[in-house]
């Protein structure tokens, strides 16, 4: 977690990789005062990343790709490296919540605002 140095208002004047002299203090690196000093989300930098919407929208095709080829019996779910059936499994765990929270609240799609 990134320390912090503040200023005589309480701001954040300053971030450092590790405590330096006055800059103790830990932020958890996606809160709103460490965006709010950056002046920019994480969520803009990825939205306008082209490479990395291209790497997602890719890895999410290789993921269906794996999904349907053990569907089909091509490969076994075992076959695969243990750290690539881990990542498979957390991302199966993740989607699993996204969509049980899609259902209750609806997606962006639906414009529930």
């Amino acid at each position: 977690m990134p320390f912090v140095r503040r200023n005589a208002e309480d701001e954040v004047e300053a971030v450092f990789t590790a405590p330096e002299d006055g800059a103790t203090e830990e932020l958890p690196a996606g809160s709103e005062e460490l965006v709010a000093f950056f002046g920019v989300g994480v969520l803009d930098i990825i939205k306008n990343d082209e490479w990395l919407q291209a790497d997602l929208s890719l890895a999410r095709v290789t993921e269906d790709l794996i999904e349907v080829l053990i569907e089909k019996g091509a490969i076994a779910f075992t076959d695969l490296p243990e750290g690539a059936q881990s990542k498979l499994i957390d991302r199966q765990g993740l989607r699993s919540e996204l969509s049980y929270i899609e259902k209750l609240f609806g997606s962006d799609e639906d414009n529930y605002l």
